[in-house]
């Protein structure tokens, strides 16, 4: 673990130097140790694969003293580095109708899109990190028989809700927007809502499983084709 200056009130803490379920943990374990030492003192934690942006208030506090509290409660962050987070179960209504690239995945891998599908519900995911837009998780890792490079050229609108593969990770659509990812089903959860507590399902270093569900369900959780 190593502490950094980020700026006038931030430091950066690196967890590790790669994603991984471990790190992801540790992560997460970070974040809930960082915010009990620094209390009030904080501003906001941004967690990433790897890393956590600590910002504080500088009418409160300073660096040497944000410093010297976050190795203190990082310093036995080795022995909660397992926690395996959160589970949270996400329906996904997977077809060609709702996953433009399904079929085309599967054909590409040797499988059935049916094999295809088994094989990303059947995997248990870790949230590695929230970007790109809110309520944007990045999922690791998928089968390696499944992966796929993003498109080579990016859709201009890709649906809310729309469940892709890039590489070894997943992800679910929060919004309507442009993306690259191959789109192989839809979920009907809502991933970012500003008006819920807490505005998103997932947080870093939570679990992710994907429970496959007909078109009739999909609609039914309040889905949109």
């Amino acid at each position: 673990m190593e502490l950094h200056s980020a700026g006038e009130n931030a430091l950066m803490l690196y967890l590790g130097d790669n994603a991984s379920p471990a790190v992801a943990a540790r992560v997460q374990a970070a974040c809930k140790a960082v915010e009990t030492a620094l209390g009030d003192h904080l501003v906001d934690l941004v967690p990433s694969y790897a890393s956590v942006l600590i910002l504080y208030d500088p009418l409160l506090t300073d660096h040497l003293s944000v410093g010297h509290r976050v190795r203190r409660a990082v310093a036995n962050l080795a022995d909660v580095s397992d926690s395996q987070g959160r589970l949270v179960v996400l329906p996904v209504y997977y077809a060609p109708e709702a996953g433009a690239d399904l079929e085309m995945l599967a054909q590409r891998a040797g499988l059935t899109p049916e094999q295809l599908i088994d094989l990303h519900a059947g995997t248990e995911y870790r949230v590695y990190a929230i970007g790109f837009a809110p309520g944007f998780a990045y999922l690791g890792q998928v089968d390696e028989r499944i992966a796929a490079a993003r498109l080579a050229t990016p859709r201009l609108r890709v649906p809310r809700g729309a469940v892709a593969i890039a590489d070894r990770q997943t992800a679910v659509y929060p919004a309507v927007s442009p993306g690259g990812w191959n789109l192989i089903g839809r979920c009907p959860t809502r991933m970012f809502d500003p008006t819920a507590t807490p505005a998103m399902p997932v947080a870093v270093g939570d679990r992710v499983q994907f429970e496959p569900v007909d078109r009739a369900r999909y609609l039914a959780l309040g889905g949109e084709l």
